[in-house]
C-alpha cells in the first residue's frame, strides 16, 4: 500500500493501529458494554482513512502529567541488568509464608503476581478475591475475565502484561484492605514494579491508585490525568469489579485504555 505525499510509511502504520484499537474496543462485549465507543468513531471528524492524508488524531487532548507525591520506594535502579524473572522469584522467596499482617489468618494461599517479568504494562489491583485465593493467581474471576477483554482491546494478550495487587492475601469477606495491611504489603509491590521496570503502570481502582500516588483522592478525581510513579507513566482507572456493577463507566475506562496504548506506542522499541 502506498502512502500519500507528506505522510511516511511509519505514520500510515501508526494510523492503522489506532483505528484497529478503536474497532477492537467495540468487541469487548458489544456496543452496549462499552457505551460511547461507537459514537467516538461515528462523530469524531479527526478519525479518517489513514491513507487519505487526513488527520488521524483520536480527538483526546494531551493529559497533563502531575507531580505524583509518591510514597518512598525501595532503593535500586529503575532498570536492572539482572534477569527480572529470577529477581521476582527472589522476592517471592523472601516473602515466604508471610505472616507480617493479620491477612494471613484467613487466606488459603499468597497471590504474588502473574505474567511477563519483562512486561511493558503492569496492572495493579486491590487484593485477591475468592477465586484468586483458591487458584493462587490474580484476576481469574469475573473481574479477571473483563480485564482480559480490556487487555485484548489494545492489541495485547494477558501474557504480555504483568498483573498483581497491593495486598497479596485475600481480605476476609473481600473487604477493603486496612491501611496498615497495605503499608506492609506495598513494600513488595514496589519491588515488583522496580524489577519489571514497565513503560506504563495501570492502577485499577482507588486502593491501587492511592497507594502508588500517596494521595487520598477518589478514583474519579485521579483518572483522566497522566501521573508518574518514579519516572514511570501511571494511568488510574476504574477497577473491573466496579465496572461489572456500573457498566456505564466503561466509556471512561475505554478512554484510559487508549491513553495507555498511546504511551506504549510512543515508547515502542
Amino acid at each position: 500500500m502506498g502512502s500519500e505525499p507528506g505522510r511516511t510509511a511509519a505514520e500510515v502504520r501508526r494510523a492503522l493501529r489506532e483505528l484497529r484499537y478503536l474497532l477492537t474496543g467495540l468487541q469487548l462485549g458489544g456496543l452496549a458494554d462499552w457505551p460511547g465507543s461507537a459514537e467516538r468513531i461515528a462523530h469524531n471528524p479527526a478519525v479518517e482513512n489513514p491513507t487519505s492524508g487526513g488527520p488521524i488524531s483520536l480527538g483526546a487532548s494531551p493529559l497533563e502529567a502531575e507531580d505524583p507525591g509518591v510514597a518512598p520506594a525501595p532503593d535500586g535502579e529503575a532498570i536492572l541488568k539482572e534477569d527480572p524473572g529470577e529477581l521476582l522469584s527472589e522476592v517471592r522467596t523472601e516473602m515466604g509464608d508471610c505472616r507480617r499482617c493479620r491477612l494471613h489468618s484467613a487466606r488459603k494461599q499468597i497471590v504474588f503476581g502473574d505474567g511477563s517479568p519483562r512486561a511493558r504494562l503492569v496492572f495493579v489491583g486491590e487484593g485477591p478475591g475468592f477465586e484468586e485465593d483458591q487458584q493462587g493467581r490474580p484476576f481469574v474471576g469475573r473481574a479477571g475475565k473483563l480485564l482480559d477483554k480490556m487487555i485484548r482491546s489494545i492489541g495485547l494478550e494477558r501474557e504480555d502484561t504483568y498483573i498483581c495487587n497491593v495486598v497479596k492475601c485475600r481480605p476476609p469477606g473481600n473487604r477493603t484492605p486496612a491501611q496498615d495491611e497495605m503499608e506492609v504489603c506495598s513494600a513488595f509491590l514496589f519491588r515488583q514494579l522496580k524489577i519489571i521496570a514497565p513503560r506504563v503502570v495501570c492502577a485499577l481502582g482507588s486502593c491501587a491508585s492511592q497507594t502508588l500516588l500517596g494521595k487520598q483522592k477518589s478514583i474519579s478525581l485521579l483518572r483522566g490525568k497522566r501521573h508518574l510513579w518514579h519516572g514511570v507513566s501511571l494511568v488510574c482507572t476504574y477497577h473491573p469489579a466496579y465496572l461489572l456493577r456500573n457498566p456505564a463507566q466503561k466509556a471512561a475506562v475505554w478512554e484510559d485504555l487508549l491513553e495507555i496504548r498511546s504511551i506504549l506506542d510512543a515508547n515502542a522499541p
